[in-house]
């Protein structure tokens, strides 16, 4: 690895900014749950440890409106009663706001051994009148330079944004002394270097979710490294579609099929596996009524739409898994969220936690995949590693630039 990592530097009396990813899902002002809390936590225990000053930077939803600060419904002060929770023998303090002298002050006051969190980075996205400036999303030069000048070292540790160019990530990188990934980031970085430096082989890749246009660039990456491609959710149909099928009132993404046929007619070792029937449907809804209607590749479709694979795929992908040692999984292969179709969803995971128990390295990349596992009753055990940050181990994998770990220093 390139970047510098915590054994890299010297926190000591040091006041250390970590950049964490504390974007975590709440109901009624409570944290539902807490899984990027906790992962956070080896890296501050570290720097705790090593006698540094600590000050957190974390963005919590979008900031699009003066509605979304007045409210405090996106406040990370959930987050502040939550690490004072998780670590009970540290004086954790929390500021009401991520810039100016609230801030000053309460920095000037941070002693060694402390943390202290600052309000929602995207705070700074609207303006007191409620015009949107996304000063921290766009990286806003000034921000960066305010935000790098309250310590002497920078740690990023929030894979899940390592893929943007924020001001609290990139914008400090370029305007402290010194930098470093932190161990959450070092952990990602280095399992997915499993996938894409050598991995071990046969190496099979499962992608769903709805739009090809989403996963263009990871299919055509994947095509070099992969011995197999299973495609299934809404993106399956889209492929079908290309290849002359009928897929009734389905979801397909029709600027995307000339694209497809394209992928298709360029995949000459036939690496491409698509579904052979689906679960259909008449409505888009989540009722017990509603029945699922079983349709094979050439049947007829009307009046249907395709909302989870069939068994016979399911058989099919098993098939294609069997013997695989490497596994990437990406995107539900159905509306997983409706109990009718969430049988393609988790027989992949049974697969994918059978796979593990023998030997298999598996790697679920995060978002509605990881979303999925987890609902659906399965544990983070079962399998090899779960990325904590979709859209990063995406365009990791697509062979991407990650503003937020290219901009540290190197070795």
């Amino acid at each position: 690895m390139a970047v510098k990592t915590l054994k890299n530097i010297n926190p000591k009396n040091k006041r250390v900014i970590v950049r964490v990813d504390y974007n975590v899902p709440l109901k009624d002002g409570k944290i539902t749950n807490n899984k990027r809390i906790e992962a956070s936590l080896p890296t501050l225990k570290y720097l705790l440890d090593h006698g540094a000053a600590i000050i957190l930077l974390s963005h919590l939803g979008r900031v699009e409106k003066l509605e979304d600060i007045t409210s405090n419904k996106k406040s990370l002060a959930p987050v502040f009663a939550e690490l004072k929770r998780l670590l009970p023998k540290v004086n954790v303090k929390f500021c009401k706001s991520s810039t100016g002298s609230l801030v000053d002050n309460a920095v000037k006051e941070l002693k060694p051994g402390e943390i202290l969190l600052l309000e929602n980075t995207r705070y700074n996205d609207v303006d007191e009148k409620g015009n949107v400036t996304n000063r921290e999303s766009k990286c806003d030069n000034s921000l960066g330079k305010y935000w790098a000048s309250l310590g002497q070292v920078f740690v990023n540790d929030a894979f899940g944004t390592a893929h943007r160019k924020a001001a609290s990530n990139y914008g400090i990188a370029k305007n402290i002394e010194e930098s470093c990934i932190g161990y959450l980031i070092q952990l990602e970085l280095e399992n997915l270097d499993r996938i894409v430096q050598k991995p071990e082989k046969p190496v099979v890749a499962i992608l769903g979710g709805s739009k090809v246009s989403d996963k263009l660039a990871i299919i055509k990456n994947l095509l070099k490294v992969a011995d197999k491609i299973l495609i299934c959710g809404g993106m399956a149909n889209t492929f079908l579609t290309a290849k002359g099928f009928n897929l009734g009132n389905s979801l397909v993404e029709t600027s995307m099929i000339d694209t497809a046929k394209e992928i298709l007619a360029s995949d000459k070792r036939k690496k491409i596996v698509l579904p052979v029937d689906f679960l259909c449907a008449k409505e888009f809804k989540n009722e017990p009524k509603i029945k699922p209607i079983e349709r094979q590749i050439g049947d007829n479709f009307a009046g249907l739409m395709a909302l989870d694979v069939g068994t016979k795929t399911i058989a099919d992908f098993q098939k294609q898994l069997t013997g695989a040692k490497t596994i990437f999984w990406n995107g539900p292969a159905g509306v997983f969220e409706f109990d009718h179709f969430q049988h393609g969803t988790k027989a992949i995971c049974e697969i994918l936690k059978k796979l593990t128990k023998n030997g298999s390295y598996t790697l679920i990349g995060g978002g509605d995949s990881a979303a999925a596992a987890l609902n659906l009753g399965f544990k983070e055990s079962d399998f090899s590693f779960i990325s904590t940050g979709g859209g990063a181990s995406l365009e990791y994998i697509e062979g991407k630039d990650l503003p937020g770990v290219s901009s540290i220093q190197k070795r």
